[in-house]
């Protein structure tokens, strides 16, 4: 069916969410919580370190999979040279800093990359603006009535509220209030999270999703509910679950009043004090540092070539691949 189609294609343009560590803990992340693209992985499973989080984050995502072809030589190799380019004031020592500041470019050139690409996709004639009718035409191939009222109601309601939430995120990113969105500002409608102006947006969407009763806020059960699906079988709760009712009583739930409100949601999906690329350098620098001088150097760096590899300051190991890079 045509619409499932879209559907699929739909929830490939949607943007990607990673989870602000638990305080007090980092054994399971949500996958709700927004920032900049580091990985699609889970950072912790359980309590077990995934280490594709740190190879997308370092890589990037396509190069992390493609890395996978790689012998361990050709990897400790091309890792050599990234390090190079990280140092950047030569001086044999990859900082904090400078490891922060390659993930940020690693981010900027995926989000670059996807935003030209879509922009191609959505944009046939290849005008300078965008209008609102081309991008509804190439993304729900602006089906006709009598096909909508043949879907099932379940599937029609869904897509609907897909329109409807496309629609309220591309008004928030037509800053200038034209009905038309620039490049940059088909940039914002794409990845939101990068964006303060789309901030209320963002979290408006995470509690439409959340919220199952439409009260418009959201309870512990229904918290939980968007992560973890109860077993009918009547195993055991898993720890990280009854960890995450803890962290919703103790931290989401500010005002103590049982539900999570707007501002609440706000801070769960978009912290404004955790800055996800630091910890990702942070985290990499503790992991690889042998000597505890709080920065690497390369041979540091490459004898953990299988940290890195997995992780975004190689965009997950697409830098090893490009032959630009070297």
């Amino acid at each position: 069916m045509k619409s499932l189609a879209i559907v699929a294609f739909l929830t490939a343009l949607l943007v990607v969410t990673f989870a602000k560590p638990a305080e007090k803990q980092d054994e399971h992340q949500s996958d709700r919580v927004k920032d900049t693209k580091l990985s699609d992985e889970a950072h912790f499973e359980g309590k077990e370190h995934n280490v594709d989080y740190d190879h997308e984050a370092f890589l990037g995502e396509d190069e992390a999979k493609t890395f996978k072809d790689l012998s361990p030589e050709e990897s400790r190799k091309r890792l050599g040279v990234i390090v190079d380019k990280i140092d950047t004031d030569n001086d044999g020592f990859v900082t904090e800093e400078e490891l922060k500041t390659w993930i940020e470019h690693q981010q900027k050139t995926f989000i670059f990359d996807d935003v030209i690409g879509l922009w191609t996709a959505h944009n046939p004639d290849k005008n300078d603006l965008m209008t609102w009718d081309e991008y509804n035409s190439t993304t729900y191939s602006n089906l006709p009535e009598e096909e909508l009222n043949q879907m099932p109601e379940s599937e029609h309601m869904d897509f609907t509220k897909m329109i409807r939430r496309d629609k309220a995120r591309w008004n928030a990113a037509d800053e200038n209030n034209d009905n038309l969105l620039s490049r940059d500002e088909f940039t914002a409608f794409l990845h939101p999270e990068n964006f303060e102006r789309m901030r209320d947006i963002v979290i408006q969407e995470t509690l439409e999703d959340v919220d199952k009763n439409g009260d418009g806020q959201i309870s512990l059960a229904e918290y939980i509910g968007d992560m973890y699906k109860e077993n009918n079988e009547g195993a055991d709760e898993p720890e990280w679950v009854k960890t995450e009712r803890e962290q919703f009583s103790q931290f989401r739930d500010k005002n103590k009043d049982g539900f999570m409100d707007l501002q609440e949601v706000g801070e769960w999906i978009l912290p404004t004090d955790y800055d996800h690329m630091e910890a990702e350098a942070k985290h990499l620098i503790y992991e690889s540092d042998k000597n505890k001088d709080k920065k690497l150097t390369k041979e540091e760096i490459v004898d953990k070539y299988d940290l890195f590899v997995g992780s975004q300051a190689t965009n997950y190991g697409e830098s090893l691949q490009r032959h630009d890079e070297f």
